[in-house]
C-alpha cells in the first residue's frame, strides 16, 4: 500500500504544482529540498515525511486531505460521503474565489455552455 500511496500522492502533487505554474524548482526552494527531491516525490520514488507535507500542503495551498482524496484505500474514519463532498466544495469554493473577475466568467460560461448540452442532448 506505502509504494501505491507515494505513487498517488506525487501525481497530486505534480498536478497542483503544474495548475499552478510552479517549476520543480520553485517548490523545492520553498519547503527547503533539492527539486531533485521534488522529482523523486512526484515519481513515488521517496516517500513524504508528514513535515513535508504539511509544507507542501501550506505552499500550494491545499488541505492535507487533498493529497489523501481519490486514494482507493483511504476513507475518512468517522465521517461519511457527505463530509467529503463538504471537503471538496470547500476546496473549489477557496480556489474559485482566489480567481480574478476574467476567470470566473470564462469558467461560468463553461459551465453554462456545458449545462445547454446536457439539455439538448
Amino acid at each position: 500500500m506505502e509504494d501505491n500511496f507515494n505513487i498517488h500522492l506525487g501525481k497530486k502533487l505534480r498536478m497542483r504544482r503544474l495548475s499552478l505554474g510552479l517549476t520543480q524548482t520553485k517548490v523545492a526552494q520553498a519547503i527547503n529540498v533539492t527539486f531533485q527531491q521534488i522529482q523523486k516525490y512526484e515519481k513515488g520514488t521517496n516517500g513524504v515525511s508528514s513535515n513535508r507535507l504539511m509544507q507542501l500542503s501550506q505552499f500550494l495551498k491545499v488541505p492535507i486531505i487533498y493529497f489523501f482524496e481519490d486514494f482507493k484505500e483511504f476513507k475518512d474514519a468517522g465521517s461519511d460521503d457527505t463530509a467529503n463532498e463538504d471537503l471538496n466544495y470547500s476546496f473549489l469554493s477557496r480556489t474559485f474565489s482566489s480567481l480574478s473577475r476574467n476567470q470566473k466568467d470564462k469558467i461560468l460560461q463553461i459551465l453554462s455552455n456545458t449545462s445547454k448540452f446536457e439539455k439538448v442532448g
